[in-house]
């Protein structure tokens, strides 16, 4: 069987940091409202001309260093972005020039925050399937683009910030499994209103920015991240005990808290970043990786469970041996 294994993680966050006491300044909120109901204290944010396809870059010269491979080894390259810098082409197209490859494919996958657990489905697909050998996963955002820096319930919760990891193909076991799913049905309750086919120009300004009903979406994704957990334990047959570090989407302290209970894992093993980050989307996940890899904590051999939720609404999971 051929498995994908993860050789090399990057991650690039934007100089620029805004505090919970820089959003007092801005928006009718405090850094204590936010920490209590959110666990975030900074965030960082893309300056003016940094785009996504710039953090992208970075974020991935730095997978590639690690995984010891030169750019033009790589034959498939997937961005999981919702920012893109262009309509096209693709924010993979645009690495790909950036980095000097030519022919293999590139292509862009949307699913807002759970966008990076899809494209490494996706890649793993590829990898096993022999239509790659080794693939560059890369998920990157300036989701403050999309922000009304004027709703204290979106703008205290978002960063920038591109995470990456390279896949190779291996007869040792790497990716386990992965799940994806979406329901549709919620597509009201976390959403960017605007679009190309709908017409900028007939949209009110309010529109171009992000909505949420924060409590609702809060309460299903806890039931929903609960049980993701458990098909991809039972799809596996596994137990809570064989997973040695959860990596989740770092949108919530409290998202993560009750997903930990969930799983029975204590916070010393979950990857927590959303404090200095906050809610990069796509770039959530495997920027937390790239943390808790370069910091040791993570060691070869262990198992990890990656997991994500976000707008569609979107979720999946990523069960992996690194």
């Amino acid at each position: 069987m051929i498995y994908s294994r993860i050789t090399g993680t990057g991650g690039y966050l934007p100089e620029k940091v805004v505090t919970n006491h820089d959003l007092e300044k801005i928006v009718d909120t405090t850094d204590q409202w936010i920490v209590e109901r959110t666990g975030i204290r900074k965030r960082h944010i893309a300056e003016e001309g940094e785009f996504t396809c710039d953090l992208a870059e970075k974020a991935a010269r730095n997978a590639l260093d690690m995984a010891g491979l030169k750019p033009d080894e790589i034959d498939l390259i997937v961005v999981a972005t919702t920012t893109a810098d262009q309509v096209f082409p693709s924010t993979a197209c645009l690495l790909q020039a950036r980095l000097g490859i030519r022919g293999p494919a590139a292509f862009d996958v949307q699913a807002v925050c759970t966008g990076f657990v899809y494209a490494l489905g996706v890649a793993d697909k590829f990898i096993q399937t022999g239509s790659a050998k080794k693939a560059l996963v890369v998920g990157a955002e300036t989701i403050s683009r999309i922000l009304d820096w004027n709703d204290r319930n979106t703008c205290v919760l978002f960063g920038d910030g591109a995470g990456a990891v390279v896949i190779e193909a291996s007869n040792e076991p790497g990716i386990i499994s992965t799940h994806l799913h979406a329901d549709g049905a919620y597509e009201s309750l976390l959403r960017v209103p605007s679009g190309i086919s709908r017409g900028y120009d007939k949209l009110r300004e309010s529109e171009a920015y992000m909505q949420m009903r924060g409590n609702e979406v809060f309460k299903v994704a806890v039931t929903t991240l609960g049980r993701i957990v458990d098909e991809t334990l039972a799809a596996n047959g596994m137990q809570k005990s064989d997973i040695d570090w959860l990596i989740p989407h770092q949108a919530n302290i409290r998202i993560i808290n009750a997903t930990a209970r969930k799983l029975q894992t204590p916070m010393e093993r979950v990857v927590v970043t959303v404090e200095d980050h906050g809610n990069t989307s796509a770039a959530s996940v495997p920027l937390a990786l790239d943390v808790a890899v370069r910091d040791g904590r993570i060691k070869r051999g262990e198992t990890i469970l990656m997991e994500a939720f976000g707008g569609g609404f979107t979720w999946g999971s990523v069960l992996a041996k690194f």
